[in-house]
């Protein structure tokens, strides 16, 4: 009877132990849960110099970025500059309604699709193939040679450019008229009032400028690769496409990707140099050079219609924001690791 109870009593005394341990863990998880700010504020105050150094670019962004963003309001109304932004009459969508009523919306739309589309798959392939090329080339000075002259067309404003495509298109003076053409018994072309030319003409120039850029881009990330990978390839037997195919190409997909979906948000923004300045702005040309961009632009300038460029604006960029995200969860769904967010 006497050992029954001396363990009763030791049964007791463990469960009062179990539950001082547990009021003890709760309390501390207590103090845990009120000790979250305190810590954020020591981490401010030992990150200080860093927090204050990023200050200025964020004011920037909020600034630019931001509180522009207000200003959409515009494509909702009937701007009437004596009653103001804030005074004029709301309409609603009828800006939109009228945007996408009129044909020029489907012009202006398919060219931005299409001009952009060819920009991303063709950029991407040649830049690619360059880096690779230039990353395979035995002369470091050779290969550095080739992409500085790769690049210094992207430091080009659209307006130089445009001066050396009409040095090559003019009708009267172009070197396409009056060297290249006669030489191969072709007649001379009025560049400038034929629109079936210039989708070619603009992926072309558009490459030229550019793709010195996305190649650097390319080459860094595959100057990164350990070499240790292609010499037991090259050990095993593996050729130079199936190093490209195994190795390169799978190790740099992160930045493939991410490359890629910067520029799929982008495929509602057409470069307004590239289609008003390289063209000359020919009418002429509209049905195959006119996109969302210049149609806002011009809108603009000689209707003096704000509301509907505001309007065509604001789609341009719904429509962005719409495509990236969705390009962002399909990549999720493949890789989650290589997703933007």
């Amino acid at each position: 009877m006497k050992k029954a109870l001396d363990w009763d009593d030791g049964e007791m005394g463990e469960q009062n132990m179990s539950v001082t341990n547990l009021s003890v863990s709760l309390s501390e998880v207590k103090k845990r849960g009120r000790g979250r700010v305190p810590n954020f504020l020591r981490v401010m105050k030992k990150y200080w110099v860093f927090y204050l150094m990023m200050l200025p670019a964020i004011i920037i962004l909020i600034i630019n970025n931001y509180i522009p963003m207000l200003g959409t309001v515009i494509a909702f109304k009937d701007i009437n500059y004596q009653k103001g932004i804030l005074g004029s009459d709301w309409v609603g969508f009828s800006n939109f309604k009228y945007l996408f009523s009129t044909e020029t919306a489907w012009i202006i739309t398919r060219n931005t699709l299409l001009y952009n589309t060819a920009f991303i798959v063709l950029t991407l392939f040649f830049s690619l193939a360059f880096a690779i090329m230039f990353n395979e080339m035995r002369s470091r000075w050779l290969s550095k040679f080739h992409q500085s002259a790769m690049f210094l067309p992207y430091f080009l404003s659209w307006v130089v450019v445009s001066y050396l495509v009409y040095g090559f298109l003019s009708a009267e003076h172009g070197f396409m008229n009056k060297t290249l053409l006669p030489f191969f018994g072709v007649d001379p072309i009025e560049w400038y009032s034929q629109s079936q030319y210039w989708p070619g003409i603009l992926v072309i120039v558009k490459l030229w400028k550019e793709i010195g850029y996305t190649t650097v881009i390319y080459m860094a990330a595959i100057i990164g690769i350990d070499h240790e990978y292609y010499e037991a390839a090259l050990i095993d037997g593996a050729s130079k496409w199936k190093q490209i195919r195994k190795i390169t190409l799978p190790l740099i997909s992160p930045v493939i990707i991410v490359m890629t979906l910067l520029q799929i948000g982008r495929i509602f923004n057409a470069d307004f140099g590239l289609f008003f300045q390289v063209t000359r702005n020919a009418g002429a040309l509209y049905s195959t050079t006119q996109v969302i961009d210049t149609y806002v632009y011009q809108t603009f300038l000689a209707i003096g219609d704000i509301g509907m460029s505001s309007a065509a604006g604001l789609v341009q960029s719904v429509v962005g924001f719409l495509l990236i995200f969705l390009a962002n969860l399909a990549v999720r769904r493949i890789s989650k690791d290589d997703a933007l967010f």
